[in-house]
């Protein structure tokens, strides 16, 4: 072999070394997570950890949400689930440290560990692909109507309640 060969080839070795690092390589830095909801075309509203509304729309949904919130620092997120004649729903998204950030140890080098993976966001990894939700019905009762009544149809508990207006 040539030497030219030889010397473009551990450039490249150390470039790829030097410039890569395992969960960046092994991972991602985004996660599609799909939203399903019983009943379906639920609102649904996604907060991350400082309030900032990330998604409004209805479900069924598909979201790409970022593992990081900054150097070192994981994301959070709120979605929230509400239809009429529906609770409304609070479910969180969390992230971990990804297993393949500790492969820097190996592959990455100093370069991964303490830059690389930590400015991507890819070190963190969530287990949420899918949120399939089944909203329970409302019990509370939205009876806004008035409706006069006499006297006599008012129940006798429903009388000691009552004040006379002149």
């Amino acid at each position: 072999m040539n030497k030219a060969f030889l010397k473009i080839t551990s450039l490249m070795m150390v470039s790829i070394f030097l410039f890569s690092s395992c969960a960046s390589i092994f991972s991602k830095s985004t996660y599609p997570v799909t939203i399903n909801s019983s009943p379906n075309k639920a609102k649904v509203k996604i907060t991350n950890k400082t309030g900032k509304q990330i998604y409004l729309g209805e479900t069924p949904a598909l979201v790409k949400l970022k593992a990081a919130s900054g150097f070192f620092s994981r994301e959070e997120y709120l979605v929230q689930f509400s239809s009429p004649g529906y609770q409304d729903r609070q479910i969180p998204i969390t992230f971990e440290i990804d297993g393949w950030y500790f492969g820097n140890i190996l592959v990455g080098g100093i370069l991964g560990m303490l830059i690389i993976d930590p400015a991507t966001g890819a070190m963190w990894k969530t287990e949420t692909e899918f949120l399939n939700e089944t909203l329970k019905e409302s019990t509370a009762e939205n009876n806004s109507e008035m409706r006069i009544m006499n006297l006599n149809e008012i129940p006798e508990d429903w009388k000691s309640h009552l004040v006379r207006v002149n």
